[in-house]
C-alpha cells in the first residue's frame, strides 16, 4: 500500500504541487527519502522519528521509502516534515489515508511533535484553494492561511491534535483571518520645519508615483524626508495587500498579526550585495526590490553602492519584475516600486 499526502514546493512566486508517497515493504529496516531532497529535507527523518516517538508510536521494522514526486524538482525547506509524518501515519493505519489525501500539508516538526511556523503558508493556502483542497498548517499561521478565502484550514499546535481531529475526539475549528492590531505609524511630514521646496517635491513624487533623487550636504534632512514618503502614499487595496503579503510570505517576513496593510518601505545599507538587492542566494529568495513591491525603496548614499548593484536595478525598474536565473533555479518576482535616492554633492 502507498499512502499519499500533498504538499507544495516554491519556485519564485510559483507554487508547485508535490505528491508525498510513503511505501512500507518487508526487508531490512530502513528509512529513505528520495526525490531530490536537500539537506533540510533529508534531516526530516530524525525529526519525524522523534515526533512519532513523542506520541508513543515507533516506526515499524520495515523498509520505508518516501518519494517526493515529481522527482526531478529540487525539494527545499523544513515544511516537508509534516506531510512526511502524515504519510507515515496513514501508511501505518493510524490515520484514514483517503481523508488525509484531500489536504495539502506543510509545517516543521519539533522533536516533541509540536508544529513550528514555516514560510509560504499564505501562498500554499491560495494554491490549495485553487485545487479544491484543504490545508494543514501550524497553529501559529492559521490566521495567515485564512486570508486565502473559502479554504478549509486545519491549524494544529502539534501532531497529536491532528490525529485527534481525524479520529473525531478533538475537532479543530476553522481559524479566522488575523487582523493587524494597529497600522504602522510612519513619521509625519508635519514634523519637518522649513524645507518647503523639498517637501513640495516629496508631495509631487507621492502624488505622481515618481522616482526621486535628493542631493545635498550631510545633515540637510534627505533621509528624514525620505522616511516620511510612505506616510503620504494611499493605503493598499485588498488585492494589493494580498499581492504584497504573498511576497513577504515566501520570503518569511510576513508579520504574525496579519497581512501587510501598508506600503512597504525598504532602506538597504549601501554595502548590500547584488543578490540581497535584486534576489537570489541559495534558494533564489526575493530581494529588496521585490520586498518593496508597491512601496518605496530608499537608497541612501547612492554613490556608495557598487556599480554592478546599481546597474542591476535597470531591468526591474523598466519591467516591474526581478528575474533571478541560476543553474538550478529560475524565479521571477514582482518589483514595481518607487525609488528614492539620496547622495552628497
Amino acid at each position: 500500500m502507498v499512502a499519499r499526502v500533498r504538499t507544495v514546493a516554491f519556485q519564485g512566486m510559483d507554487v508547485l504541487t508535490i505528491d508525498v508517497q510513503v511505501h512500507m515493504a518487508n526487508g531490512l529496516p530502513a528509512f529513505t527519502i528520495v526525490g531530490l531532497p536537500d539537506k533540510a529535507v533529508g534531516e526530516s527523518r530524525e525529526r519525524v522519528r522523534a515526533a512519532l516517538a513523542a506520541m508513543g508510536l515507533a516506526l515499524p521494522p520495515q523498509r520505508i521509502t518516501v518519494n517526493l514526486a515529481p522527482a526531478d524538482v529540487l525539494k527545499e525547506g523544513s515544511h516537508f516534515d509534516l506531510p512526511i509524518a502524515l504519510g507515515l501515519l496513514a501508511a501505518m493505519g493510524a490515520l484514514p489515508a483517503d481523508e488525509v489525501a484531500t489536504y495539502s500539508a506543510l509545517g516543521e516538526l519539533g522533536l516533541d511533535g509540536a508544529l513550528a511556523p514555516v514560510t509560504g503558508v499564505l501562498a500554499a493556502a491560495v494554491h490549495a484553494g485553487s485545487q479544491d483542497r484543504g490545508l494543514i498548517c501550524p497553529a501559529a499561521q492559521g490566521g495567515e492561511a485564512a486570508w486565502a478565502g473559502d479554504v478549509e484550514i486545519l491549524a494544529a499546535a502539534d501532531l497529536v491534535a491532528l490525529v485527534n481531529h481525524f479520529k473525531g475526539t478533538q475537532v479543530l475549528s476553522q481559524p479566522k483571518a488575523a487582523l493587524r492590531a494597529a497600522a504602522i505609524q510612519y513619521p509625519d511630514l508635519a514634523d519637518i520645519k522649513g524645507q518647503e521646496t523639498a517637501k513640495r517635491a516629496l508631495e509631487i513624487a507621492a502624488a505622481g508615483g515618481h522616482n526621486l533623487l535628493m542631493v545635498g550636504p550631510p545633515g540637510a534632512g534627505k533621509s528624514m524626508l525620505a522616511q516620511r514618503l510612505p506616510g503620504l502614499l494611499p493605503g493598499l487595496s485588498a488585492a494589493e495587500a494580498l499581492e504584497v503579503s504573498l511576497i513577504h510570505s515566501v520570503a518569511g517576513e510576513l508579520p504574525d498579526d496579519g497581512l501587510v496593510s501598508q506600503r512597504p518601505f525598504r532602506d538597504p545599507h549601501h554595502s548590500a550585495s547584488l543578490p540581497a538587492l535584486v534576489g537570489g542566494g541559495m534558494r533564489a529568495r526575493p530581494g529588496e526590490v521585490s520586498l518593496a513591491h508597491l512601496g518605496v525603496l530608499f537608497l541612501d548614499e547612492l554613490p556608495e553602492f557598487s556599480r554592478q548593484t546599481l546597474e542591476s536595478l535597470r531591468q526591474p525598474m523598466e519591467s516591474g519584475r526581478a528575474v533571478v536565473a541560476r543553474a538550478n533555479h529560475h524565479a521571477s518576482y514582482p518589483a514595481r516600486f518607487q525609488m528614492v535616492a539620496a547622495m552628497n554633492p
